[in-house]
């Protein structure tokens, strides 16, 4: 294993950290509003909007993460270059 590899693979673990805790603290301050919801009215259920504003960012941190974060291959990048060598469409 080389050192640009474990660096890889460190910057991966942190990465999937990272989304695991924010995870966490999006389940626990929405309980939290809920909860706060409940005792205060009652009513309208406002924290909805809070959850799906926080969640679609919260969906966006884990497909970066779990699909935008895998390294790049050999096959991708000459794949590319040959993109480069075509000429354009006429």
């Amino acid at each position: 294993m080389t050192d640009e590899q474990r660096r890889q693979a460190i910057g991966r673990i942190q990465a999937k950290r990272g989304f695991w805790w924010h995870l966490a603290v999006y389940i626990v301050v929405n309980a939290v509003l809920v909860v706060v919801w409940y005792y205060s009215s009652g009513g309208y259920f406002w924290p909805v909007w809070p959850a799906l504003g926080w969640g679609i960012g919260l969906v966006f941190h884990g497909l970066g993460v779990f699909v935008g974060m895998r390294p790049i291959t050999d096959e991708q990048i000459q794949r590319e270059i040959d993109r480069g060598r075509r000429p354009p469409p006429p």
